[in-house]
């Protein structure tokens, strides 16, 4: 019998992180990472991706309610805002002489904080 094996996948982008939409819907939408999702491969940004979900009667809504919640999108379809270029850009990696790994804008060369 077959087991199924769950893959996560290496996100180089973190919670805070502002990003652009380069695809879809929302394609040239700025906002900031809400959360990652790396056994999907997604993550969820502020404003991108909204969805209507209907809630049923509860003692926080005695009526019932339509909330609008984020979904998650495709991290292929984000790229990390550079300020400097108003673009997206790649993400990359150099270690300092102390040995500490830093993240880095491949366009401008400036350190993600």
């Amino acid at each position: 019998m077959r087991t199924k094996v769950k893959t996560i996948f290496k996100i180089r982008l973190k919670k805070e992180d502002t990003v652009i939409v380069r695809s879809g819907k929302y394609k040239g939408k700025i906002g900031k990472i809400v959360a990652t999702h790396p056994s999907l491969n997604k993550v969820t940004v502020e404003g991108v991706n909204l969805a209507k979900k209907s809630v049923k009667p509860n003692k926080q809504y005695p009526q019932g309610t339509i909330m609008e919640i984020t979904r998650p999108i495709w991290v292929s379809k984000v790229g990390i805002y550079d300020t400097s270029t108003k673009k997206a850009t790649k993400v990359s990696y150099k270690v300092a002489a102390d040995g500490t790994k830093k993240r880095v804008m491949k366009s401008s060369g400036k350190e993600i904080i």
